[in-house]
């Protein structure tokens, strides 16, 4: 009898190895699955931002989940409608975050006399963090359009429970309080002028 069933266990192990892993032990597909994998590290390293932007990103392309599993209470069809728009437009905002968190790791503050035999690697560094800014830039416009639909007028005395912070996120875009535009404008600004720095530097002379 073992000799017999020793087959069938090594069948249904290699069956089993050839099926789709889930990540943590259940399933991810869902927009609200994939934005509860981000989370924030006490240090946040590099490795860490790419991390939650990878999650984030997976965010925005996956499907919702059914209302019944949505992270507000939705009791009817113009609350999920605003829930959906509530959720774009904060996952946007949680991937500029991620960007300017990057973008500041690579950004010099600073061009000091003595980095000039680094001149090369600086720049290096300064095109990435420029680049970060620009990608952050990309997701603002998505979240000003995103807070737009979610702050129509059939919205206004609706409360969606347990997101509240979203609702605030709109109402700090609708006022300017909020304004990642303005923010990367200045970061890329200075970024500009130490990259001009950078560059009239003789690294020869060190």
């Amino acid at each position: 009898m073992r000799r017999r069933s020793l087959p069938i266990t090594a069948l249904f192990i290699f069956v089993f190895m050839l099926l789709p892993r889930p990540a943590g032990g259940y399933w991810v597909q869902f927009k609200e699955q994939w934005y509860r994998l981000y989370h924030l590290h006490h240090i946040q390293y590099p490795d860490d931002t790419i991390e939650n932007i990878y999650y984030l990103e997976k965010a925005l392309k996956a499907d919702f989940a059914n209302p019944l599993y949505a992270l507000a209470l939705i009791e009817n069809k113009t609350e999920w409608e605003k829930y959906r728009y509530l959720f774009m437009m904060h996952l946007h905002l949680k991937l500029i975050e991620q960007y300017i968190l990057l973008g500041n790791k690579w950004n010099k503050r600073n061009a000091y006399f003595y980095n000039a035999p680094w001149k090369e690697q600086n720049l290096d560094s300064l095109n990435t963090a420029e680049t970060c800014y620009k990608t952050a830039l990309y997701y603002w416009q998505g979240a000003k359009d995103w807070a737009e639909k979610a702050g129509d007028t059939r919205f206004r005395f609706m409360n969606l429970q347990r997101v509240q912070f979203w609702e605030d996120e709109v109402f700090r875009i609708e006022n300017g309080s909020l304004n990642y535009e303005k923010t990367l404008g200045r970061e890329l600004s200075l970024l500009q002028k130490v990259r001009e720095q950078f560059e009239a530097m003789d690294e020869s002379t060190y």
